[in-house]
């Protein structure tokens, strides 16, 4: 059975920090793409960041260029979002997401293996 399974999430300050990791738990995704879609309260799930596993490669949305982070942890089949200079607006459900392959071009409905989401939240 496959699964990931997402943890990090919590309550945090504008301006502050917090990771999400993100473990699968079936060899069968060791070679896929990992990464975050996120939805916010009323608005559709969107891609965040991916890390490519064949390559190397991490892409980012624009709008978290320069603040997130994706790393992988191959060993562990894990990967972390490193979230710096949150914003009020960061705000949402992140999900973690598998696929054969994850970039900036891909929308939810591409995606093959989704966690169950964590929560985060940004006061202001």
């Amino acid at each position: 059975q496959v699964q990931l399974v997402e943890s990090g999430g919590g309550l945090v300050q504008a301006g502050g920090s917090l990771t999400l990791s993100c473990a699968a738990s079936h060899r069968t995704l060791s070679t896929n793409a990992m990464g975050w879609f996120r939805q916010a309260p009323g608005k559709e799930r969107e891609f965040v960041a991916a890390f490519s596993r064949g390559s190397g490669s991490t892409y980012y949305a624009d709008s978290v260029k320069g603040r997130f982070t994706i790393t992988s942890a191959s060993a562990k089949n894990t990967v972390y979002l490193q979230m710096n200079s949150l914003k009020p607006e960061d705000t949402a459900v992140y999900y973690c997401a598998s696929n054969a392959v994850l970039n900036t071009y891909k929308t939810p409905k591409d995606v093959d293996y989704w966690g169950k989401g964590t929560q985060v939240t940004v006061s202001s």
